[in-house]
């Protein structure tokens, strides 16, 4: 006990309110697994102690029945003496003890106080299961975004896709995996645009996801639960159109993300999701989104800058396609092929043709 109220001890003797008078404060915050009960206990308007409990439901049971549990237990450890308690919301905990549920003023403070010592604590213990227990933490966050997304099963394979076209140029698509809320790169895939001419978010995102399932299907490869679209309404109506045409629609739960206020939106509903700022399905989604993001823009890059090459070289009269690559091949790069002297270039391309190149760039 000694050792636990140690680890626990966040706050110093803090001078609060001298008004303030042998005091208990309690606070409760739960989610589907576990409840966590901080106590602050007052004497002469400074907290003397802080002390946070972690309870593992068994049933359903209400965060007021937990409350009323923890409150015995802890008062009874520490021995405390207190007649009045600061607590959340109303409970009965017996005749000569008065409950106050502060709205204002520093016993509301006391109350927040606590409030955030046991959202730490909670963040403190997610952390040590992350690595002594990955198992449970992950259960935990797949088990959140069923919750948050309103989903039928838990998310163990999502998706994400997103498009990079730069002024229209080289239009590409990304589409990455993460399996138990965590990338799984070999299954990472680009996309070149085929059927869509000129930049066209919304009918790029259609032939993507399109082509994407359409060989899941044929390969009787295993389908996510979930599917992100970085984008709002109109490309995720562009992959909605997309399942439709592949019987999908139903199977596969899909969501949009929009940049702006990072609002999830879901088909034919054109009120969006909010999510907490600091929630772990959020950020989870914003790391797909960013990921498919970065991944796209390296393949759009390095595409682009290879046409960029290419054309360099296929601008020398007389140097097609077949002669650019084989020069590239031995040259690696069109820096070396201009400092390279007739005879270097000869035995790649011949006398004739090394010497247009040479002239070319001197």
């Amino acid at each position: 006990d000694k050792i636990e109220v140690l680890e626990n001890y966040q706050v110093k003797s803090t001078i609060v309110n001298p008004k303030i008078n042998n005091v208990d404060v309690f606070s409760i915050i739960s989610d589907d697994a576990f409840a966590y009960v901080n106590f602050l206990q007052l004497s002469h308007g400074s907290i003397v102690r802080s002390h946070t409990m972690e309870i593992k439901k068994k049933l359903e049971e209400s965060d007021k029945e937990l409350l009323q549990l923890a409150i015995i237990e802890i008062r009874q450890r520490f021995n405390s003496q207190s007649k009045n308690l600061l607590l959340p919301f109303s409970c009965a905990i017996g005749d000569d003890i008065k409950v106050t549920v502060p709205k204002l003023g520093d016993k509301k403070k006391l109350l927040e106080l606590s409030e955030r010592n046991s959202k730490y604590y909670r963040q403190e213990r997610f952390k040590q299961v992350k690595i002594t227990d990955p198992d449970r933490h992950t259960n935990r966050i797949m088990a959140q975004m069923k919750t948050d997304l309103h989903l039928a099963e838990e998310p163990r394979h999502i998706e994400c896709f997103d498009n990079s076209n730069i002024q229209g140029s080289n239009p590409v698509a990304a589409c990455v995996v993460f399996r138990n809320g965590k990338p799984f790169k070999k299954e990472y895939r680009h996309f070149n645009i085929k059927t869509v001419d000129g930049p066209d978010d919304f009918k790029s995102m259609e032939e993507v996801v399109y082509r994407r399932y359409k060989r899941l299907l044929e390969e009787d490869s295993g389908l996510p639960q979930l599917i992100v679209i970085d984008g709002g309404k109109g490309q995720l109506s562009s992959a909605v159109k997309s399942l439709d045409l592949l019987g999908l629609r139903g199977k596969i739960a899909i969501i949009g993300i929009a940049k702006r206020l990072e609002e999830i939106y879901f088909p034919n509903d054109p009120i969006p999701l909010y999510l907490d700022k600091k929630s772990e399905t959020l950020k989870i989604i914003q790391q797909l989104r960013n990921e498919a993001h970065r991944f796209g823009i390296n393949f759009h890059r390095n595409k682009r800058s290879k046409a960029a090459i290419d054309s360099e070289l296929e601008r020398i009269r007389g140097v097609g396609k077949k002669t650019a690559e084989e020069l590239l091949k031995n040259f690696k790069s069109v820096n070396r092929i201009k400092k390279a002297s007739i005879e270097d270039l000869s035995k790649t391309v011949g006398n004739a043709m090394a010497k247009k190149i040479y002239e070319n760039f001197h």
